[in-house]
């Protein structure tokens, strides 16, 4: 059995991760040791079009998206410009769509592939901060299952109730439940005074001590914004309010998510840090096929730490139990102002520290307003975009 698939940005460490997965599945399929076997059908990709036409030439994919002009080589139906992603959804037929690009400009693409009720492995944790009140009443009207690739959302997913059932995310809490838990590895700065952090360089805080990522991804974890985002994902993914989230650090990054049940009983699931697990488990579900990963040694494992969220030091996870709180636009404009205020700090012209305050500004500043459409989100987020850049040069 085929299964065809869309990579959104597959230049990207989760887009060239899932090629690895994919190739590891085809191996496993032609010694029947899985029953699918996976083509892909289409690539986009940034403004890497070296890459991405090495990729496709590697697979076999016939349609690639870049978001900048590039010149094809034979054989290649080139898609360009900004919509170019989301040309590539709406024009080639798939069974699953890997979106993987990187904040906001991942949203019209993922938004179409959901429309189209597709199966979508969703890495663009931006998607649902800004537009969860878009893309999860579409999954339902079109049939679209949302497969979670974040590692802590794969976790939440496998904790819950009948998860290998017939159901996948979008999904409503389950009574049972009383909290969801997502943990953090504490990014490079976990350790350091709060005033040595807020100074700290775009060399230091690029320097993960656990996970290998894009620049953006990185930097977000450092300040927790990461999982700011996250938990609003888990509030549109699994149905959860604020006051039922919430998460913790955890060094280790071997358990990446925990679900709390009434009846006193917590269920975590644990695994190697490493991305290739969530994506394999994404484009395999309901099934399970060996593992591309490396497996957890229990041997060497000697202790698996846990300590709460300083939100003095860490203010991004409360900003973001606020946005779920507020609702509307307050996620768009969330993930707005961060993706400005991490632009500046890379560009050296903010401190560390100054990126979760500029989030909390812009959260500050701007009113209330329901998103209805895309054009609202897009709409917030310009809004959220000036907001920030004004009061970087202010």
């Amino acid at each position: 059995m085929k299964r065809r698939l869309i990579i959104l940005g597959s230049t990207g460490s989760i887009g060239t991760q899932t090629l690895e997965v994919v190739e590891h599945l085809n191996n496993l399929h032609r010694q029947g040791q899985f029953p699918y076997e996976y083509t892909v059908v289409g690539l986009a990709a940034g403004t890497n079009s070296q890459l991405a036409f090495a990729q496709a030439a590697a697979t076999g994919a016939r349609h690639v998206a870049l978001a900048a002009p590039a010149s094809a080589p034979g054989g290649i139906t080139l898609l360009e410009g900004p919509s170019a992603a989301e040309q590539l959804v709406r024009r080639v037929e798939c069974d699953v769509v890997l979106a993987a690009v990187v904040g906001a400009a991942g949203l019209p693409a993922t938004l179409a592939a959901v429309e189209l009720g597709r199966q979508v492995a969703l890495a663009n944790k931006e998607t649902l901060v800004a537009a969860g009140s878009l893309v999860i009443p579409a999954a339902r009207k079109s049939g679209s299952t949302l497969l979670p690739v974040d590692s802590e959302h794969a976790g939440v997913w496998q904790c819950l109730p009948n998860h290998a059932g017939p159901a996948a995310p979008p999904g409503c809490a389950d009574h049972a439940i009383t909290r969801v838990v997502l943990t953090a590895s504490g990014g490079p700065f976990r350790t350091w005074e709060r005033a040595a952090m807020q100074a700290a360089t775009p060399e230091q805080a690029l320097k993960h001590p656990t996970w290998t990522m894009g620049r953006k991804v990185t930097i977000d974890s450092a300040s927790l914004m990461n999982k700011a985002l996250e938990l609003i994902e888990a509030h549109w993914l699994f149905g959860l309010p604020a006051d039922r989230l919430g998460a913790i650090i955890h060094p280790q990054s071997i358990v990446h998510a925990m679900v709390d049940y009434a009846d006193g009983s917590t269920i975590a699931q644990l695994g190697a840090p490493d991305m290739r697990t969530p994506i394999q488990y994404a484009l395999t579900w309901p099934h399970r096929a060996d593992g591309v990963s490396k497996k957890i040694d229990w041997t060497t494992l000697t202790s698996l730490e846990f300590q709460q969220i300083d939100p003095a030091q860490f203010p991004a996870p409360s900003l973001a139990l606020r946005a779920i709180e507020t609702g509307g636009a307050a996620g768009a404009i969330l993930n707005a102002a961060n993706e400005i205020a991490v632009e500046a700090f890379l560009a050296r012209q903010i401190p560390f520290g100054r990126i979760s305050t500029l989030v909390a500004e812009t959260l500050d500043a701007l009113p209330r307003r329901d998103i209805d459409t895309l054009q609202d989100c897009l709409t917030a987020d310009a809004a959220a975009r000036d907001c920030a850049r004004s009061r970087l040069a202010g």
